[in-house]
């Protein structure tokens, strides 16, 4: 292993968590710095339902897709995100396999694994980018930020495909650009939208816990709700 391997596996790599553990925790503080509001009504929950199940709802509604209209209409758009996320799991679970567990990846059967489910993201990331440039109504909406952000989470996985087999595959070019683009990656997602992912669980839990308070979470369905004129 070359000095320049050595620095991008691991001192570079520290460095980059380092500083993305530092503004995570500052947007935290912030975050947290705001006065909670309180809830101006009597609850509206009756008996079905009250803030805590509403809050567990909206929390686990990222695995419920059959609860919202836009992927029961659009069932491949949940595919695609399911596949992106699955990817880039993958990927940073391989930067830290490649450095700190090197002889997990002489496993073909597992090397075999990410490659695939990082290619899937590859491709995910390929057809989101075709589909923000053509539709005219996604494109218009869209800031510089969500093109530069899925082109590097799309880079960034073909990299990870690449550098799969790890230091026991020979060469280190691949290793060094692969690790390079992982701590710009780590550096940068803070301060990008991709950094969504930190407010969501409070988004969501506030969100839940409102509208169980007030009776709308979770959802009612079956002959209940289509008795009073709901939806399934």
């Amino acid at each position: 292993m070359t000095d320049l391997l050595h620095l991008a596996e691991h001192r570079l790599q520290e460095l980059a968590l380092a500083i993305m553990a530092c503004v995570y925790v500052a947007r935290l503080v912030w975050l947290f710095s705001f006065k909670r509001g309180r809830d101006r009504q009597p609850t509206t929950a009756g008996v079905r339902t009250n803030a805590a199940k509403g809050a567990a709802y909206s929390l686990a509604a990222i695995a419920m897709p059959w609860t919202l209209e836009s992927t029961r209409r659009r069932p491949g758009f949940y595919a695609q995100f399911v596949v992106f996320h699955l990817a880039v799991t993958a990927n940073i679970a391989l930067s830290f396999i490649i450095p700190y567990g090197p002889g997990l990846l002489r496993s073909v059967v597992l090397v075999r694994l990410l490659q695939i489910t990082i290619g899937a993201g590859v491709a995910v990331g390929v057809l989101r980018m075709v589909r923000r440039i053509t539709d005219p109504v996604v494109r218009r909406i869209s800031s510089p930020d969500d093109f530069f952000s899925l082109a590097l989470l799309t880079i960034w996985f073909a990299a990870g495909v690449l550098a799969a087999p790890g230091n026991i595959a020979g060469g280190e070019l691949h290793l060094v650009a692969y690790f390079f683009l992982t701590a710009f990656f780590l550096i940068y997602v803070p301060f990008s939208k991709i950094s969504h992912y930190l407010y969501y669980p409070f988004t969501r839990y506030w969100l839940g816990r409102t509208l169980g308070y007030r009776g709308v979470f979770p959802l009612e369905t079956g002959a209940g709700a289509q008795g009073r004129g709901g939806r399934v």
